[in-house]
């Protein structure tokens, strides 16, 4: 398990990950994102209809949900804690951890 940053336009998060998410975290976000959410009844959930549009609405703990139900079921994710910091003013201690944005 390893810790990575996670944020969906507010403070970012401290979340601990199987290790193969901390390694290709961009592709487990996107196929999370871009495929899960849309493609499965499980993700459509997190789908609203506004203006006659369809639109996703989740952020980084529908994503750890997304993990612990459905991908690593076996090794709970979870938030370590919360910071108090954005994405964009992360102090360089953070530098190194890989982080997503939704």
């Amino acid at each position: 398990m390893r810790e990575v940053l996670l944020s969906h336009d507010g403070p970012v998060g401290i979340y601990r990950v199987p290790d193969p998410v901390a390694e290709h975290l961009e592709a487990y976000c996107l196929e999370f994102s871009m495929h899960w959410i849309w493609e499965t009844p499980e993700g459509a959930r997190l789908l609203r209809t506004m203006g006659g549009q369809a639109v996703a609405l989740y952020g980084a703990q529908d994503f750890i949900d997304y993990l612990n139900a459905w991908v690593f079921p076996q090794e709970p994710s979870f938030l370590v804690r919360e910071l108090d910091w954005y994405d964009y003013e992360l102090p360089e201690a953070y530098a190194d951890f890989p982080r997503f944005n939704f």
